[in-house]
């Protein structure tokens, strides 16, 4: 069995959703292998990152290699090119984070979406252009590539990133968030009070669509509500670009996931308002905490929520409000969509996600007499 290299370059700059991602499952594949019999031994398995890493992971076993002349932006894209196809020569390599080296053919690639294609405002002229030299080459010189969703593994094909039979789809988990402490109070830090906010991440990319957000809470029937948004956004950056910002909202900017995780459980609902996603992960958090989600029938999000989730128009903002209000007005509805997030998120776990990077890394994961399988673990 040959070693096993992890791209290692997502821990080379602060964290966002698609290298939680990969932090994820590289944790959910070292449970996996330490957890049951397989064909492989930790000591075959590394992350290999530039020098310039800064951030230090906590895996138990799988060491956290740094090597190779390159290091810091933007001298990470040639480490990825020229370094780490030679560091990983004798190595199946996985790439989790939408890029990797096109001369490396014995590799595993996930791309997570096609929102190149689908959403170009969204970027900026260098990145677009990048990405869409890159995915194909690797479409084509890559053992296989991963993706995140059906939706995507759609949108893949047909702008020719990979054939189809070439993709392979690992749906994300979300029970990550489980393992929080949330910080409780938080919440009322922030002089908000327990469902009379709805909670959405603040981005100002055009697919993201907080606009209709926006939009619906300049409603006086949610004037009574508040619009809390986490992330790197703030109210001035929104307003430069031309948004309207009704006094109801609140900004909470960069949060530690313990907070996130108050803030989700107390909200009334979680929204969003996508045009597109490849996979949609921060409703899908929010259900397994017993939140309610309110999406907009895009992309993949109505694959990964399911029926469990409310929706709206993306473009409709009076449908907001009236999905808000029904769940205000509502105790009878908030519980209903309660339970049916829970049940519906606790299908997407790392565990499932780990043992089918596994199968397709050529590992025969077999349980020990007496081990737990996910749905079990997951129950408890």
């Amino acid at each position: 069995m040959k070693p096993i290299v992890f791209n290692g370059k997502f821990l080379t700059v602060a964290p966002t959703g698609v290298h939680r991602v990969a932090e994820e499952l590289i944790h959910a594949f070292e449970r996996l292998v330490i957890s049951r019999r397989s064909a492989i031994e930790l000591s075959d398995v590394a992350v290999v990152a530039p020098t310039s890493a800064q951030r230090k992971p906590s895996f138990s076993m799988i060491r956290v290699i740094k090597r190779g002349f390159a290091s810091g932006l933007p001298r990470e894209y040639p480490w990825e090119q020229i370094n780490l196809p030679w560091i990983a020569r004798n190595a199946l390599l996985v790439n989790l984070c939408n890029m990797g080296p096109v001369f490396h053919f014995d590799s595993l690639t996930m791309i997570h979406d096609a929102q190149v294609y689908l959403t170009p405002a969204s970027y900026s002229l260098g990145f677009k252009l990048w990405y869409r030299l890159i995915q194909p080459l690797l479409g084509r010189t890559s053992r296989g590539i991963l993706t995140v969703s059906e939706y995507s593994k759609e949108q893949l094909v047909r702008y020719g990133v990979a054939p189809a039979e070439k993709i392979t789809v690992i749906h994300n988990g979300c029970d990550h968030v489980l393992a929080n402490a949330p910080a409780h109070g938080f919440v009322a830090a922030s002089g908000l009070d327990e469902e009379r906010y709805v909670l959405a991440l603040s981005s100002t990319q055009s697919h993201k669509n907080i606009r209709v957000l926006f939009q619906a809470f300049a409603d006086q029937r949610l004037a009574h509500l508040t619009l809390v948004l986490f992330g790197s956004a703030s109210k001035s950056t929104f307003e430069s670009l031309g948004f309207e910002v009704p006094p109801n909202v609140r900004f909470v900017g960069r949060i530690d996931d313990a907070e996130l995780a108050a803030l989700m459980i107390h909200a009334l609902a979680f929204a969003c308002p996508s045009t597109t996603e490849g996979f949609g992960l921060p409703p899908l958090e929010a259900m397994i905490l017993g939140c309610p989600a309110i999406i907009a029938p895009c992309g993949a999000l109505p694959e990964v929520c399911g029926d469990a989730a409310l929706q709206a128009d993306p473009h409709t903002p009076h449908e907001w409000v009236e999905k808000i209000m029904s769940l205000a007005a509502d105790p009878k509805l908030r519980a209903h969509m309660r339970e049916s997030g829970r049940h519906q998120a606790a299908l997407f776990t790392w565990d499932t996600a780990a043992r089918k990077l596994a199968h397709l890394l050529g590992l025969n994961v077999v349980d020990r007499p007496g081990d737990a399988g996910p749905t079990d673990m997951q129950s408890r």
